[in-house]
């Protein structure tokens, strides 16, 4: 059967080819969900397919429905025609004051005949019903109700338009009766967290005939209409490529680490606050782009001035790879942004940019956007598994509470990662130092020593194995040698 495309970015996807001609739809959602912004640009994409489209409206006027169609700079061309079946004009009419006053008032059977006088009349490809909550109150009966909408449905499908009725959920949300009838149902959903923007969703509840994506999808309204934010599934996304180690610059790191980094594995960074997680991925950044590869960094903690101007201190100039093409760097609104958007971002800097390594910074800002743990980290798993089947080497920072002693995590992501990296504060000599090591490495051997290091104008400086001491992962470590490999304490 061949298909309708909705104009809607990324929601023919979750249909898997749009809505199907002929076919009645039902869209349902409560107030301010954008029903009608979607119902226009599936009319409007009929339209650009040079299709006649019919609006009906029962609860808004043509001139609303003009200016939300401004407000997205849409114009609506010949080929759109919009009816109201209540036209304001008719209430000054005394003639028809009677049969024509609000749409409660108005016969059932007298809505249900201007309704197939204007399709006999425009004879439309598409149309928009807006809204069944307007007959449900004239029907007064769930009975009487179903045969309506069963009549429009038989009186359409023999004309061969595709339909779409909206519904409002403002009645008896535990009536069903629409969904039996439909060809396939899809809900809009609006959500108001505590801090932040509202966040929106849809779901497919039912599509007859087709395997649809299920599950929610996260969407927004913008200048321009509804997109749409597929929900990632990993599987659908696998590529060939070879699975090679990669060495980076530093030297001892990448002896730490046994030879480099497998390429599409994840890695993650954890760490207190300010042990240098941060400036640990650029450097494996820097290396990524000095070997000719594209980039991408998503920071959500920091401003990107002030990490620019931290970078350049060490010598990594992060404003220069990115006026050379080789480098993407995004900041993150966790308070604005869905976690579908945000995987949104990360494909299509990989699918689009090429970008062959990928930095989170970090996911306590990613948790941020995504209060739910176990929401978080499915959502985690699925862009881990899509990057690593794309060849994309990960880094993920995470931020444990504390500076010294037992430290926690606010999610653990450890069985996650490929490889996890270990740093640590430590004071030895009357001096705050950094440790560094390797606590796991699915990939391939490693150093299982603890190794100090220092950040300064060269980058990151990474000394001998610590020998000499006992304890440092805890934080305050005893001296069991007389002569302890620390670096210099002179700042680099």
């Amino acid at each position: 059967m061949a298909n309708c495309a909705t104009g809607v970015s990324g929601l023919d996807e979750i249909l898997v080819g749009g809505l199907s001609k002929g076919r009645l739809f039902l869209l349902e959602g409560s107030p301010g969900t954008g029903k009608t912004t979607l119902a226009t640009q599936f009319l409007l994409a009929g339209v650009e397919a040079g299709e006649k489209v019919l609006y009906i409206t029962l609860s808004e006027t043509e001139e609303e429905l003009r200016d939300g169609a401004a407000s997205h700079e849409w114009a609506f061309g010949e080929q759109f025609v919009i009816f109201e079946l209540v036209p304001p004009e008719s209430l000054l009419n005394e003639e028809q004051q009677q049969s024509l006053l609000y749409s409660s008032d108005l016969e059932l059977g007298e809505t249900t005949k201007r309704i197939f006088e204007v399709f006999e009349r425009v004879k439309p490809s598409r149309v928009v019903l807006d809204s069944l909550s307007e007959i449900r109150l004239l029907a007064q009966s769930s009975l009487r109700y179903r045969r309506q909408v069963l009549a429009l449905k038989h009186y359409f499908s023999r004309n061969d338009a595709t339909v779409l009725m909206l519904d409002d959920l403002t009645a008896d949300q535990l009536d069903k009766t629409v969904h039996s009838v439909a060809h396939a149902v899809i809900r809009l959903e609006e959500l108001s967290p505590t801090y932040g923007a509202e966040r929106r969703r849809m779901r497919v509840l039912k599509y007859r005939g087709r395997r649809y994506r299920g599950g929610y999808h996260d969407f927004v309204i913008d200048t321009g209409g509804i997109r749409v934010f597929p929900r990632l599934v990993s599987a659908e996304h696998r590529s060939a490529f070879l699975r090679e180690t990669v060495p980076i610059d530093n030297a001892p790191l990448n002896a730490l680490l046994g030879g480099g980094l497998e390429r599409g594995a994840s890695n993650l960074i954890l760490g207190p606050a300010g042990t240098g997680k941060s400036l640990i991925t650029l450097s494996f950044i820097k290396s990524a782009i000095s070997r000719g590869e594209n980039a991408a960094i998503f920071v959500f903690d920091e401003e990107l001035g002030l990490l620019f101007e931290r970078c350049k201190k060490i010598g990594i100039d992060l404003e220069a790879m990115t006026r050379d093409g080789k480098l993407v760097v995004e900041q993150i609104d966790a308070a604005e942004l869905t976690p579908g958007e945000f995987s949104e971002r990360v494909r299509r800097c990989v699918e689009t940019h090429g970008a062959r390594t990928v930095v989170i910074d970090s996911l306590n800002g990613y948790q941020a956007a995504m209060p739910e743990e176990q929401a978080l980290v499915l959502h985690m798993h699925e862009l881990l598994q899509y990057l690593n089947r794309q060849g994309v080497t990960t880094f993920l920072t995470v931020a444990q509470h504390g500076l010294v002693g037992d430290m926690k995590a606010p999610v653990d992501v450890t069985y996650l990662a490929d490889t996890v990296i270990l740093l640590r504060y430590f004071e030895a000599l009357g001096r705050v130092r950094r440790a560094i090591s390797i606590v796991k490495k699915r990939t391939g051997t490693h150093e299982d020593t603890i190794r100090e290091f220092m950040i300064g104008q060269n980058g990151i400086t990474v000394g001998e194995p610590l020998t000499g001491f006992q304890g440092v992962l805890r934080g305050v470590p005893s001296l069991v040698s007389n002569s302890p490999e620390l670096l210099h304490t002179s700042k680099a």
